[in-house]
């Protein structure tokens, strides 16, 4: 594991303070929801580095803002119409 040192504005540090959990495990958390929202960490992976299974993640990740299907309409519409002809 690799340590990093980072230099917060107090405001900052006020705000991560304000969320009731370590600073670092905070930031690591925040780190990972990110990497996982930008797709490049996979929902597994993620649960893995906050130590959680899958679907603690998912619905973590969903209470976060962060949905786990990522489609647009016509996607889903596809999907629906696959589902359909089963």
């Amino acid at each position: 594991m690799n340590t990093i040192t980072l230099n917060l504005e107090d405001e900052l540090t006020a705000l991560l303070h304000g969320l009731n959990q370590p600073a670092p495990q905070a930031i690591r958390e925040m780190v990972v929801l990110e990497l996982y929202r930008r797709g490049t960490l996979s929902s597994g992976k993620a649960a893995q580095l906050l130590q959680m299974t899958r679907w603690e993640f998912v619905r973590y990740a969903s209470r976060m803002g962060i949905a786990f299907f990522d489609m647009s309409a016509d996607e889903w519409q596809s999907e629906r119409e696959q589902a359909d002809k089963l």
